[in-house]
């Protein structure tokens, strides 16, 4: 019998999300983010389901663009941190992909090269990220090379990336905004990650850009009644497998960190560290069990965690656990780990199985 820790995929749910994204910004094309393995979904999974219902994907490599065309992806691909070294523009080229241009080396490079045929370019301006991109005051500079080079299409993308988006009340996406709508040339753009897709409707231009969105979790820092609406596309699963009574005063797990303060029942379920589950789960971190609230007990391991079931009914070898997913949402877990949603999805490791649902 396989070992029953899974994550499951519910395609279902992506292409809802998608429709919310549709919905909020209408008259958008939607360039749907696939980087660093769709978020620890499956890129090529997540492309394949959304081939029809997007307009372009993003990467973060050659690499990662690879992946989806060798897996039969035709939409457009554009890499959000452009390239790394001159060499990799003839792999652009062959693999048909769109450039993100954000400093002078780059643009050199394009210049310099001898290519089959002109490449979709996005220039990426920095109004205030202070990450990447081209600084306003030299971005008509670069938007009149980009249109002089043979090797860039005339179809030049301006864009740019928010710092603070997911808080409504922070106004340094106000201000950001209102640079980037001071750039004195004419051409398409895009600005809105998923919070500002979510909650800066001023921000949604010509192209929005959802990321963590799309796959059923909240980007903001507030509740905010549009993202109530998204599902949930990853559901991390496991089962009990043992079940044992701890008396008063014993401890369980690793350094004995978790003790009785009454008679208990701990039930072991088989998932760890080693299968994405945070280590940094402390005590009382909530999981469902049959679909009941329990909270883990004592330190996670690499392939096994204890949950406390003692006030739960009928808990028999063989329940269901849910780690995340519907009725226990990814962003509680992050905040009990110390850390973010983003970050539990995309480290999903291969030995997790991802098991598609409502496909």
């Amino acid at each position: 019998m396989a070992r029953p820790t899974q994550a499951r995929l519910d395609l279902g749910a992506l292409k809802h999300n998608v429709s919310v994204a549709r919905k909020l910004a209408p008259h958008s094309k939607l360039m749907a983010v696939v980087k660093a393995n769709a978020y620890g979904h499956g890129a090529a999974t997540i492309a394949g389901a959304l081939q029809s219902h997007a307009d372009a994907f993003a990467v973060a490599s050659l690499e990662e663009a690879a992946v989806l065309r060798d897996a039969g992806i035709t939409l457009p691909i554009l890499l959000l941190e452009g390239l790394f070294e001159a060499c990799e523009l003839a792999v652009a080229a062959q693999l048909d992909v769109w450039l993100s241009i954000d400093n002078e080396q780059q643009l050199q490079w394009l210049e310099k090269a001898v290519l089959p045929a002109p490449l979709t370019c996005w220039l990426k301006v920095d109004t205030g990220m202070n990450r990447l991109g081209a600084a306003p005051a030299n971005a008509l500079h670069y938007y009149q090379r980009l249109m002089a080079t043979p090797n860039a299409a005339d179809n030049v993308v301006t864009y740019t990336h928010f710092a603070s988006a997911d808080d409504v009340h922070n106004e340094q996406t106000s201000q950001q905004i209102a640079v980037f709508d001071g750039l004195t040339f004419s051409a398409a753009r895009s600005a809105a990650n998923s919070a500002a897709l979510l909650a800066w409707p001023l921000a949604h231009y010509d192209w929005v850009r959802p990321g963590y969105m799309l796959y059923g979790h909240s980007p903001m820092a507030q509740d905010h009644p549009n993202a109530q609406t998204l599902q949930p596309v990853m559901a991390l699963t496991s089962a009990v497998i043992a079940l044992r009574n701890v008396a008063v005063g014993e401890s369980v797990g690793y350094g004995g960190t978790w003790v009785a303060q009454r008679p208990s029942v701990i039930a072991t379920v088989t998932i760890g560290y080693g299968d994405g589950y945070p280590r940094e789960a402390p005590n009382g971190t909530p999981v469902l069990v049959k679909g009941q609230r329990a909270a883990l007990a004592g330190r996670v391991s690499m392939d096994m965690i204890t949950v406390d079931v003692t006030d739960l009914e009928h808990v028999q070898r063989g329940a269901e656990v849910v780690l995340w997913g519907a009725g226990l949402p990814l962003g509680e877990v992050a905040r009990w780990a110390n850390t973010i949603g983003y970050e539990l999805t995309t480290r999903m490791p291969q030995r997790t199985p991802r098991v598609i649902v409502n496909a």
